[in-house]
C-alpha cells in the first residue's frame, strides 16, 4: 500500500505538468495537489518525503526538460530536476509531521488552510534559495488561461498559489474525509472555492491607457542556422536585427515608432566599445527615427554583464539596465572548483557574469508625449522573481519589457513557460508587458494578461502595438511582500508549534 501512495503521487506530478504551458490545461492543477495529498494520508514522515518526491520528480523531469538542451547533456536538466523535487518532498515529510498535531486532525477545516501555508511556505522557500533561488513551476503560473489570474492583482503569487492548494485540499479532503465532519467541512470548502471563482471574475482589471499610449515595434530577428565562428555569428544577429527594424519600418512608416524594442543578446558586441556593432545599431534607429532599447553584454577582465541599453539615435547609449540576476550554472559558476570536480563541462562557462544592482527601470524621452516613460526591463528569467518586476513598478514603470534570448533551449517548452510569466506580471501590475525574444516566442500582452499579438519559434518576424500605459497600483503591489511573509510566519508557527508539543510529550 505504501508504494502505491508514492505512484499515486507521481501520477498527480505527471498531471500537474499539463496545468502548464503549452498545454495550459489549468484546471488540472488543483486535483494534482489533491492526488499528492491523498498519498499523503499514511502517518509517516519517511512516505511522506517519499511520496513527495515522487511527485516532485515525475513533475520536474518534465517541466524544465528544455535544461537538456541549454547544456548539451543529460546532467544539467537532472541535476535541477532532482534538486526542485527535494523542496516538494521536503513539503511532504513536513505535512504528514505537522498534521499529526491533534487539534489539527480534530479541525478538517484548518487541514485546507494549513496545506495551502505548508505548501506555500516552501514553494517561497524553493523561489528564494539557494543561490537566489528557481521560482520556476510555482503553482501560480499554472493559472494564466484560468479564473484565477483574476486574483493576481489582489494578492500575487502567494493568494493564487494558496487558492490552488485549498481547492485541491478540498477535493482531498471529500475524498478521504470520513463521517458527517469531514464532508460538511468539504462542502463547505467547494462553496467557499465557488464565491472566491464568482468574485474573481468581477474583478476584472482595467486595461485602458491612463498616460498616453507607447508606439512600439519588437523585433524578433532570429539567429544564424549555421556554424560560424563567434564573431560573425554575433554580427550575424544584429544584422537580422537590423534587417527586422528595416522591415518594420517599411510596415509602419519613417517616424510612427517611439520606440523599437530588441531582445537579449541582440547585440552580444557591445555597440558602447565596438564601432562595427555600433555603425549596425545607429543604421537602424536612424532608420526607424527611434531610440532602441537592445540587449549586449559588457565585458571587464574577469567577468560579463548582462546589460539592457538604450540608444538614441545620434546619440548613441544613454541609458541602460544590467541584470541582478544571473543565472546559476548558466550564466556563472558558484563554487566552480568544487562542481568542477562533479561535472567538468561547467568550465563552458569561461567568463562569469556578474549581478548588476538598483531598480529594472528605464527612463525612455517620447517627444510625442512630451515627456519620459519609465519602463520595467527585467531581463529573461528576472521575470519569473516577484520582487524585481513590484520594485520597478512602485518606482513608476507603465509598463514592461521582457528582453530575453531562447535560441539556446531550442523548440522546447523554455519559451511558452517564459510567455505564461509574462501574462501573469502582466495580471498581478495591471500593466502591458512586451516580450521580445532573438527567436520567439515574443508577445504583446495586455494589462489583464491577454495575449494579444505573438510570434513563432525559429521565426524573425516584428510586432506592432500602441502600449496603453497605466499609473495605477494593485493591491498586490501595495502589499509588497507582506502577504508572503504572513503565510511564511504561519507555516514556521505550524513546525514550531508541532516540535514544541513533541518536546512536551517526551519531557
Amino acid at each position: 500500500m505504501a508504494w502505491t501512495d508514492v505512484a499515486l503521487a507521481a501520477m498527480g506530478g505527471v498531471l500537474l505538468e499539463k496545468a502548464f504551458a503549452p498545454t495550459s490545461w489549468w484546471v488540472l492543477a488543483p486535483f494534482a495537489v489533491a492526488l499528492l495529498l491523498v498519498a499523503l494520508r499514511r502517518d509517516s514522515v519517511g512516505w511522506g518525503l517519499a511520496s513527495g518526491g515522487s511527485f516532485g520528480l515525475a513533475f520536474f523531469l518534465q517541466h524544465v526538460w528544455w535544461a537538456t538542451v541549454s547544456v548539451g547533456s543529460p546532467i544539467g536538466w537532472l541535476a535541477l530536476a532532482v534538486a526542485q523535487a527535494t523542496f516538494v518532498a521536503a513539503f511532504g515529510g513536513a505535512w504528514v509531521w505537522v498534521r499529526r498535531s491533534a487539534w489539527l486532525r480534530a479541525r478538517a477545516g484548518c487541514q485546507i488552510v494549513a496545506a495551502a501555508v505548508m505548501w506555500v511556505t516552501v514553494e517561497r522557500f524553493r523561489a528564494r534559495w539557494p543561490f537566489g533561488g528557481f521560482p520556476w513551476g510555482g503553482l501560480a503560473l499554472s493559472q494564466t488561461d484560468g479564473p484565477l489570474l483574476r486574483l493576481a492583482p489582489v494578492g500575487g503569487t502567494t493568494l493564487v498559489s494558496a487558492t490552488v492548494v485549498a481547492i485541491g485540499a478540498a477535493v482531498a479532503l471529500s475524498t478521504t474525509g470520513t463521517g458527517r465532519p469531514a464532508r460538511r467541512v468539504a462542502t463547505i470548502g467547494w462553496a467557499g472555492v465557488t464565491l472566491a471563482l464568482v468574485a474573481a471574475q468581477l474583478l476584472a482589471p482595467a486595461t485602458s491607457a491612463q498616460a498616453g499610449t507607447l508606439r512600439i515595434g519588437a523585433v524578433q530577428g532570429d539567429v544564424p542556422s549555421t556554424d560560424v565562428d563567434d564573431r560573425r555569428r554575433a554580427l550575424q544577429v544584429t544584422g537580422n536585427h537590423v534587417a527586422g527594424t528595416e522591415s518594420l519600418v517599411q510596415r509602419t512608416g519613417p517616424g510612427s515608432l517611439d520606440l523599437v524594442l530588441w531582445p537579449e543578446s541582440a547585440a552580444d558586441g557591445d555597440p558602447r566599445a565596438d564601432a562595427e556593432v555600433a555603425a549596425l545599431v545607429e543604421e537602424a534607429a536612424r532608420t526607424a527615427g527611434a531610440p532602441i532599447l537592445l540587449g549586449t553584454q559588457r565585458l571587464t577582465a574577469d567577468r560579463r554583464f548582462n546589460d539592457y541599453v538604450l540608444w538614441e539615435p545620434s546619440e548613441g547609449a544613454v541609458a541602460s539596465y544590467t541584470k541582478q540576476h544571473p543565472v546559476p550554472f548558466g550564466e556563472y559558476v558558484p563554487y566552480r572548483s568544487f562542481f568542477r570536480r562533479l561535472a567538468p563541462a561547467v568550465d563552458r562557462i569561461s567568463r562569469d557574469m556578474a549581478p548588476g544592482t538598483g531598480t529594472a527601470l528605464v527612463l525612455v524621452p517620447v517627444s510625442r508625449l512630451g515627456r519620459s516613460v519609465p519602463l520595467t526591463t527585467v531581463i529573461c528569467f528576472e521575470v519569473a522573481y516577484d520582487d524585481l518586476v513590484r520594485r520597478s513598478v512602485l518606482a513608476g514603470a507603465e509598463a514592461i519589457v521582457v528582453p530575453t534570448n531562447n535560441a539556446s533551449f531550442g523548440r522546447t517548452q523554455e519559451a511558452v513557460q517564459q510567455l505564461a510569466m509574462s501574462r501573469f506580471r502582466a495580471a498581478e501590475h495591471n500593466r502591458a508587458v512586451v516580450q521580445v525574444s532573438t527567436v520567439g516566442v515574443s508577445a504583446v500582452i495586455a494589462p489583464d494578461g491577454m495575449v494579444q499579438q505573438r510570434t513563432g519559434l525559429f521565426t524573425a518576424e516584428q510586432l506592432r502595438a500602441d502600449l496603453p500605459l497605466r499609473t495605477s497600483i494593485t493591491l498586490a503591489d501595495r502589499l509588497g511582500d507582506w502577504p508572503g511573509r504572513f503565510v511564511d510566519g504561519l507555516g514556521l508557527s505550524l513546525l514550531v508549534a508541532r516540535a514544541a508539543r513533541r518536546a512536551r510529550r517526551s519531557r
